[in-house]
């Protein structure tokens, strides 16, 4: 079981769920509710977030306040241009009746790169190879923080390996495997 999520002091404070007017005012509002979505989402390892879902994350049940789904969206937006969201079917999935999933990266996928890399030298997996499922599920990932992974989070990640010649992915969609080099 996980330990329950620390929500900073704004969270209690009502204004924080209205849109501020002052532009001074929204900026900062925009940046410590970004600041608050990656936590959250890293705190509770999630890769994705539906906007329409109804976490305590847009909704403090205590103070019967809840973040206002075009709001949340321009949080989203705010992150998105700081290359910390995507729209999981990207930006057209963005209209008002359009999908709500989003990625949250709390670590981008340059940053799970790295710590893929690393692990790869680590280990001392260089020049083999391990399929996708031992990266994320396998024993010897098992207590680093590539245990449980989301499999398309990897693939960018590992995508970023390709780009850069350290890695090599190959076989079907099921059973991929990847070359490191």
């Amino acid at each position: 079981m996980t330990t329950p999520f620390p929500f900073p002091r704004e969270y209690s404070f009502p204004p924080f769920f209205t849109r501020q007017t002052n532009l001074t005012t929204h900026h900062a509002q925009l940046t410590k509710w970004s600041a608050l979505v990656l936590a959250y989402c890293r705190h509770h390892r999630l890769f994705k977030l539906s906007l329409s879902d109804d976490t305590d994350l847009f909704h403090n049940r205590a103070l019967s306040r809840r973040l206002a789904l075009a709001d949340a969206r321009e949080v989203i937006e705010f992150l998105r241009k700081d290359g910390r969201a995507e729209y999981a079917g990207g930006d057209a999935a963005a209209t008002a009746d359009g999908g709500d999933v989003v990625w949250i990266y709390w670590r981008t996928p340059e940053e799970w790169a790295a710590l893929v890399e690393g692990w790869v030298e680590e280990t001392g997996q260089k020049g083999g190879v391990l399929t996708l499922y031992e990266l994320t599920e396998g024993d010897a990932t098992r207590g680093t923080e590539l245990h449980g992974l989301d499999s398309d989070l990897l693939q960018k990640a590992l995508s970023v390996l390709v780009k850069r010649g350290r890695a090599q992915i190959f076989g079907q969609e099921d059973s991929q495997g990847v070359k490191f080099f």
